[in-house]
This record gives C-alpha cells, sequence and structure tokens, in this order.
C-alpha cells in the first residue's frame, strides 16, 4: 500500500471537489481510501509514505485526440520549393507524405515518445489515430506495444482513406478488425480500439458502407476528423449534401460514441443531425488555429447538448495548454470575455472522463474511492489560497505540464521526481533522434 499525502487533492469529484492537506491511499491499481493527512498517517502505519509536499494531487489528464505519429514532423523540412497555402495543401505536402514514409521502426519510437512527452505533462490517457500507409498490417500492435511499455492508457484506431486506392483502404479496415478483435478477446483494461477513417473527403461510398457494416459487427464507433476544413464540407455538397454531418449520418458513421473531430465547418442546420446521432465532438484549438482553418462553434454545441471533448491533435502533447488556448480562442472569435469559460472546463474534466469512461469501459477521471489510481502531482504551489470555487483559475492561469512531477498510473509510480522510472528515457531520446534523421532522409 501506498499512502501520498500533504497534498492539496483536487478530486473533480462533485461530492468532495478539494481536500486540504489530504491524503489518499492506494492498494493494488486502486484508490482504497480518502481523507486528512494525520488521520490517514495513524489508520495505516506500515503503508509505504511519499509527502506531496502542499502540492497539487489530482487525477491523470485525458486526451481524447491525438496523433503519436507526428513526432517526427518537428522541425523537418519539406523539401518543397512552395510552402503549404492552405489546409489542403499542408495535407498533401506534409502529413500526407509522412503517414506514407513511415516504417516499422519510425512506427515504435514516434509512438513511444509521444507518449513519453504525454507523461511528462500528465496526461494518462489519450485516444490515438494513426496512418502509415507504406506500413499497414500489424501497425496497431507497434503502438499498442510502445503503450504498454509506457504503462498509460490508450484508445487505439487506424486511418482508413481512399486517397491512396482501394487495396490500401481495404487493408486498412481490416487492420482496423484485426486489432479490436485482438483486444476484444484480451481483456485488457489500458487498450481499448474503434474503426478510424480519415475524413468524408477522402472517403468513397463504397468504403463507408464497408466501414458501417464493421462497425455493426463489432460493435463500436468511429473515430473520424469531421469538418475540419472548408474542403470538407465543399466535397459533402458537391456530392448533394446539406454538408458533412449529413453525409456521414446517412451512412450511419455518426453514431453514439463515435468521435468526430474539429467540427469547425459543421453547418448549423446540421447540429441537430449531429446531437440525433449520438456522437461526440473533439475540439483541438491549437490545430484549428495553426491551421487556419476557423474556430469550431463551441457554444452552438454546448447549447444544443452535444458533448464535447477536448484533445490536441498532436500539436501539444500538454493538455493544460489546450485548456489555455480553448478559453483564449472563445472569447477572441465571439468577441465576449467570458465566453468558453464553463464549457472548456467541463470539457477538460467532465466531457473528456465521460467519453474515455464509456469508450474504455472504466470509470476513471476522479479521485474517489475505488477508482483507478490514475494520478499526478503538480508541483504548483499558490500565492493565493486554492478553494472549491477557484480550482479553475488556478488551473487556467497557474499550471502547466512543465509542472507535473508526479505520474502514477493503475497504482503503479510511472514518472517520479520528473524522471519516467519505467523506461530508459535518455536511451529512447538517442534513438529516437537517430531514427528521426533516417526518416528526414526517407520523406
Amino acid at each position: 500500500m501506498m499512502l501520498i499525502g500533504n497534498a492539496t487533492i483536487l478530486t473533480f469529484d462533485e461530492e468532495i471537489p478539494i481536500i486540504e492537506n489530504g491524503a489518499l491511499l492506494i492498494e493494488g491499481k486502486k484508490i482504497k481510501e480518502i481523507g486528512e493527512t494525520e488521520a490517514l498517517l495513524q489508520k495505516y502505519p506500515n503503508a509505504v509514505f511519499k509527502n506531496a509536499q502542499d502540492k497539487i494531487l489530482m487525477p491523470g489528464l485525458i486526451n481524447t485526440h491525438t496523433h503519436l505519429y507526428s513526432t517526427f514532423a518537428r522541425g523537418m523540412n519539406l523539401k518543397t520549393d512552395i510552402p503549404p497555402q492552405n489546409f489542403l495543401e499542408i495535407l498533401e505536402k506534409l502529413w500526407w507524405r509522412l503517414d506514407n514514409t513511415l516504417n516499422e521502426e519510425d512506427i515504435y519510437y514516434s509512438a513511444l515518445f509521444a507518449i513519453l512527452d504525454c507523461i511528462k505533462n500528465g496526461v494518462t490517457t489519450i485516444f490515438d489515430h494513426h496512418a502509415s500507409f507504406n506500413y499497414i498490417d500489424g501497425s496497431l500492435d507497434i503502438i499498442a506495444q510502445a503503450v504498454m511499455e509506457a504503462g498509460i492508457r490508450a484508445n487505439l484506431c487506424y486511418e482508413v482513406s481512399d486517397r491512396h486506392g482501394q487495396a490500401k483502404s481495404d487493408a486498412s479496415l481490416k487492420e482496423n478488425e484485426r486489432f479490436i478483435r485482438k483486444i476484444q478477446d484480451s481483456g485488457n483494461d489500458k487498450l481499448g480500439g474503434m474503426i478510424g477513417l480519415h475524413a468524408s473527403f477522402t472517403l468513397e461510398d463504397r468504403t463507408l458502407n464497408k466501414a458501417s457494416e464493421l462497425a455493426d459487427e463489432l460493435d463500436v464507433p468511429f473515430h473520424i476528423h469531421v469538418a475540419e476544413g472548408i474542403e470538407d464540407l465543399q466535397d459533402s455538397v458537391k456530392r448533394g449534401y446539406k454538408g458533412v454531418v449529413d453525409r456521414l449520418s446517412k451512412f450511419k458513421i455518426l453514431r453514439p460514441h463515435a468521435l468526430a473531430v474539429h467540427g469547425v465547418h459543421i453547418k448549423k442546420e446540421e447540429i441537430p443531425i449531429l446531437k440525433e446521432s449520438g456522437a461526440y465532438i473533439v475540439h483541438n484549438p491549437e490545430s484549428n488555429m495553426g491551421n487556419a482553418v476557423g474556430a469550431a462553434p463551441i457554444k452552438d454545441f454546448f447549447d444544443h447538448g452535444i458533448l464535447t471533448g477536448l484533445g490536441t491533435d498532436a500539436y501539444t502533447h500538454d493538455m493544460f495548454e489546450s485548456i489555455k488556448v480553448a478559453n483564449l480562442l472563445q472569447k477572441h472569435q465571439l468577441g465576449d470575455p467570458q465566453a468558453g469559460w464553463s464549457e472548456v472546463y467541463n470539457m477538460a474534466f467532465n466531457n473528456n472522463v465521460q467519453i474515455a469512461s464509456n469508450l474504455l469501459n472504466l470509470k476513471i477521471g476522479k479521485i474517489k474511492e475505488n477508482f483507478p489510481a490514475d494520478l499526478i502531482i503538480v508541483d504548483y504551489i499558490s500565492p493565493t489560497p486554492v478553494k472549491k470555487d477557484n480550482v479553475y483559475s488556478h488551473i487556467l492561469f497557474g499550471m502547466n505540464g512543465g509542472m507535473v512531477e508526479t505520474v502514477i498510473i493503475d497504482g503503479k509510480i510511472i514518472m517520479d521526481n520528473r524522471e519516467v522510472t519505467v523506461l530508459d528515457y535518455e536511451r529512447i531520446h538517442r534513438r529516437t533522434r537517430e531514427q528521426a534523421r533516417r526518416f528526414w532522409e526517407r520523406f
């Protein structure tokens, strides 16, 4: 048993939102008891004691959309005379070339290093959307290996697209099917699987029909980019639909628990269709700003009761950063200093928890008895009191991923005093950089 004490505990449990001078007892993989430090020390004198030294103890963060395969893009020369001028060119000149170049070792080291970056920023659960059209079969197993070695929780999928032809599209569907069946038979509560789709504008009717039939057979939802760029909307309109949501709904792609990522160019008349589908939206503010695609209508989604989560699209692995930018983007976009306040909090700390719990079939995201011990200690010593009614202000204006010093997943210390304990970080860093150089030569 391990007892963590002398902490300001942010539980994200409505019954007891904050505990000053708090402690919690971990037994096995779960939180056994929560209370005041002195009381639990007396009750469990033989427990291994970890002194939080008045720092913040809170649940590990959840990222509901990222791309682990994007690691090698950082600082990479695109080898093109004219840089991308719009979103479609960003896809064509960077991401579609990158995912068509990845080999087995690229996939493993780009995933492993990105996962370690997640850990260092306090992210304990991720939803990854993978593509490697040069290496499809078995690619999700490679990522799953990295996930298990690092000890985080992850829901994985492979991006199906017709942009490389029917054969690779079919192979991508088969990779999703193979991996999902394997996960369903494994009983592994660290891993989950969905069917990944790129976006409506790179998917033909035949593929959407096959994907929908497979989802029915496997009883799993989809993870798909929806109306990220204007090109996606224009393609659906050209095909005779109101928009992207209308088209995807007709093929039963948008269904309960599906992750509809971005949603920037969803038309207002389509929002009720999205609500009726039972799908979730995942907002990725920094990526949308960086790609200059626009700002998602977050307030409209909330007004219609659509469960909206928060991701990073791999623009960063720091969810604290994504929270800050999401808050600012809504204020800037709507010209309202109050915009985004409650919505972003709910996305990060309520909706992401609900999405992850539903799709991993596991209650996580709170400090509560019998919940998995997925926890982080944040080295945040506030100059002002931390109270239940101002917790979000402290997170928004005071905390960042670089302050995370300890990460615990399933009761196991994954990082302590900023040092990753489960893997040789320095060796992996060196090996990843070597692999990146080789990848850049092939790109």
